[in-house]
């Protein structure tokens, strides 16, 4: 069966001039040292003029959750002086809001149903440590999603640093092959960078037990309308030319973190959607966000609990979620032959990681643990990056690298 726009649960956006109001959140843990370049790369992005031609508007809401540093004053800083000196400030209001819980999937909840503008039509989720090379990404997606009834969200191509390197290890070209086996799938999401229409944000809730994987989720939710069909994968959306560049994992300890929060993620999902919320009422599935805070308000234990159930039936780690071994050579296959051939060794290796990843994961759930939310380690886009490893994005598009 195949999604109409009668089908869509999604709202039109507004068609006339100054209809648009886009309402973009940032949301930073300690990231004291990364934010002031991401946010200087935001403020270059041709949206704010396109904006300005439409007589539309945009606000940038910083929420800095729980930070121990700077974070919420550098961000801070730099809203001042575009306040003062960005050439379209007309399109432009700027805010930082400062919560001391830590987690980005409250501080989601916190922006989505309490601090974005009531009027905006689409919200931008954005993490406060990505890099968008590409002038126009953020415009793209907009018209993406603004002309595509049939879409929910709207994602760009999430570009690793290591592909911009002239010089590459044979660490960093698995890491790379890996990424573009992932990139194979139909309807990927990368929670560093996506759209959302209003209407479909503002019906989902994040549990708090639902650890560091709301792409998960909220993909699940916005790719069935909130469970009433099968996942239709064109409610996803890539906008072309759209691409954000984020540091990818280069240390052993960070990957295995990553694998172990990614495990953690696709387990909760799977028990949260395919063993409890595809049971509930078709009107509590239309309500779900007020029905999901209603939960996590009335029983805060009520996941754990469903974890925990799930776990003794699974009895061992490489049954903790449908697919666990089988989907990365399954994203392989839609590859054509040749890609197919450079990319297995890192399907191989990311399967091997995939597998340690869930280890460590049912250990973590078996304790009860689901609040995870590692911090890499990284170099920060200026020493990660030397001057004479770059490589234009432009010639990164026609080499395919």
């Amino acid at each position: 069966m195949e999604p109409s726009t009668k089908e869509s649960l999604a709202a039109d956006l507004p068609k006339d001039k100054g209809g648009l109001y886009l309402s973009l959140g940032i949301f930073a843990w300690n990231e004291e040292v990364a934010i002031r370049a991401t946010l200087e790369s935001l403020f270059k992005q041709s949206l704010f003029g396109e904006l300005s031609l439409r007589n539309s508007s945009c606000e940038v809401v910083c929420v800095a959750n729980g930070c121990t540093d700077r974070t919420a004053e550098v961000a801070e800083e730099v809203f001042a002086r575009q306040r003062s000196g960005h050439l379209f400030v007309e399109t432009l209001s700027l805010r930082v809001v400062n919560i001391p819980e830590r987690g980005k999937n409250n501080a989601w909840n916190q922006f989505v149903h309490k601090f974005s503008a009531p009027e905006a039509s689409m919200l931008f989720m954005m993490d406060a440590d990505i890099h968008l090379h590409r002038l126009e990404t953020l415009w793209r997606m907009v018209q993406t999603l603004e002309g595509g009834p049939e879409s929910n969200i709207v994602v760009d191509r999430p570009c690793k640093h290591l592909a911009f390197k002239r010089r590459k290890s044979l660490m960093e070209r698995l890491s790379l092959g890996a990424a573009q086996t992932t990139l194979a799938g139909e309807g990927q999401l990368c929670a560093q960078l996506y759209g959302i229409r209003t209407q479909t944000a503002r019906n989902i809730y994040l549990p708090k037990d639902l650890a560091a994987c709301e792409d998960g989720f909220v993909k699940c939710l916005a790719c069935t309308d909130f469970l009433t069909h099968e996942v239709w994968s064109q409610r996803i959306a890539k906008a072309d030319s759209a691409e954000h560049t984020f540091e990818a994992y280069t240390s052993i300890n960070s990957l295995l973190k990553n694998q172990k929060r990614q495990a953690l993620g696709q387990a909760i999902v799977h028990v949260l959607v395919d063993r409890e919320l595809k049971s509930w009422p078709l009107d509590q599935r239309l309500r779900m966000a007020e029905t999901l805070r209603a939960k996590d308000a009335g029983d805060p234990e009520w996941l754990k609990r469903l974890l925990a159930q799930h776990l003794s039936r699974a009895r061992f780690f490489w049954r903790l979620y449908p697919g666990l071994l089988k989907q990365r050579f399954r994203w392989l296959s839609k590859l054509s032959w040749s890609k197919r051939l450079l990319s297995l060794p890192a399907a191989v290796a990311g399967s091997f990681g995939s597998l340690l990843g869930a280890w460590l994961a049912f250990r973590a759930l078996k304790k009860g643990c689901t609040d995870y939310w590692p911090k890499a380690q990284r170099l920060g886009f200026e020493r990660a990056l030397l001057p004479n490893d770059l490589i234009q994005p432009k010639t990164l598009a026609k080499t395919g690298e």
